[in-house]
C-alpha cells in the first residue's frame, strides 16, 4: 500500500491522506465526546514524539517520552475537569509531574547540556501538548459538548490551507516571508482568507452554536494565527535541515506538518471565546 501511495504524485497522495483523514476525524467528533477526545489525545502525542525526535536530529537530547507523558496527562486532566469527573484541584498534578523532569534529568550521566535538554522538554509540552489539551476546553466550554465548534474551526483552518496553496501556486509572486519559507507568498495568504471567508459564511448557516460574527472572527484569528503556525515549525524545520517533519501522512508530512497551524490558533480561539462570547 505504502509503495502505491509513493508512485502517486504529490497531489494524489494529499488528496487520498485527506480523504482518509477527514473521515476518521469526522467519525471521532460526531461518535461521542470520548472518542474526540481520544483521537486529538492520540495526534497529540504523536505530534509531540515527532517534535521530540526532530530535536534529536540536531543533537539534543530532550526527554521524549517522558515529556510526551506530561502532554498527555495535561490533555486528560483537561477532559476530566471540563467533563466535571474531578475538580480543578486536579491541574495541581500537573506540578509535580513536570518537576520529575528536572529529577530525571539530574541521573542522565550521559547528557553534557541537561538543562538546555530541560529546556526543550518544556517546549514540547508547551508548543504541542498545551494546545491540543485545549481543545477540550473548546469543546466543552459550555458545559455541554459542541462538536461542530470543534470541526467548524478545523474546516476553516483546512480552508485557510487549501486556498493558500492553490492560489500560491498559480498567482503566487510576492514572498511572504522567504527568509523562513520561500514558496509562501501574499497572494497565497489572500486565497486563503477568501476561502476560510467562504467557509465562515457556510458556518454561519449550518453551526448555529456561534453567532455569525463570531465565526467570521475565528476565521480572521486562524488565517492569522494559522500562516504564523506554519512559519513557526518552517523555521524549526530549518534550524535543523529538514523538508519535513515525518513521513506518517503521505503528502502530508509528519503530524507537525499538518497541525502546526492549530497550534498557534488554538490558544486564541480559545481566548476570543472566553473573553468575548
Amino acid at each position: 500500500m505504502r509503495q502505491q501511495l509513493a508512485n502517486m504524485s504529490n497531489l494524489q497522495q494529499r488528496v487520498i491522506a485527506a480523504v482518509v483523514g477527514v473521515a476518521v476525524i469526522l467519525f471521532c467528533i460526531y461518535n461521542s465526546v470520548y472518542t474526540f477526545a481520544l483521537l486529538f489525545l492520540v495526534v497529540s502525542a504523536l505530534a509531540q514524539i515527532e517534535f521530540y525526535k526532530l530535536l534529536g536530529l540536531d543533537g539534543n537530547q530532550p526527554l521524549t517520552y517522558y515529556g510526551t507523558v506530561v502532554g498527555c496527562l495535561i490533555s486528560v486532566l483537561t477532559f476530566l475537569v471540563e467533563t466535571g469527573v474531578v475538580q480543578e484541584s486536579a491541574y495541581y498534578l500537573i506540578s509535580p509531574a513536570s518537576s520529575m523532569i528536572f529529577l530525571i534529568k539530574l541521573y542522565k550521566k550521559k547528557d553534557m547540556k541537561p538543562f538546555t535538554n530541560i529546556g526543550f522538554t518544556f517546549l514540547g509540552i508547551i508548543y504541542v501538548g498545551v494546545p491540543f489539551a485545549l481543545l477540550n476546553v473548546l469543546a466543552l466550554r459550555t458545559g455541554t459538548y459542541q462538536p461542530n465548534v470543534i470541526l467548524g474551526c478545523l474546516l476553516l483552518l483546512w480552508a485557510s490551507d487549501i486556498g493558500a496553496y492553490f492560489a500560491g501556486t498559480k498567482f503566487g509572486k510576492r514572498k511572504l516571508f522567504e527568509r523562513v519559507s520561500p514558496k509562501k507568498s501574499w497572494e497565497g495568504s489572500i486565497g486563503g482568507a477568501v476561502a476560510a471567508g467562504l467557509v465562515a459564511l457556510g458556518l454561519t448557516w449550518y453551526a448555529p452554536e456561534l453567532p455569525a460574527w463570531q465565526w467570521y472572527c475565528i476565521g480572521a484569528i486562524i488565517v492569522v494565527t494559522g500562516t504564523y503556525g506554519d512559519l513557526v515549525e518552517s523555521l524549526f524545520k530549518r534550524s535543523i535541515a529538514i523538508k519535513d517533519s515525518g513521513t506518517s501522512i503521505p503528502g502530508h508530512g509528519g503530524f507537525l506538518d499538518r497541525f502546526d497551524g492549530l497550534l498557534l490558533a488554538a490558544p486564541f480561539i480559545l481566548t476570543f471565546l472566553k473573553l468575548f462570547a
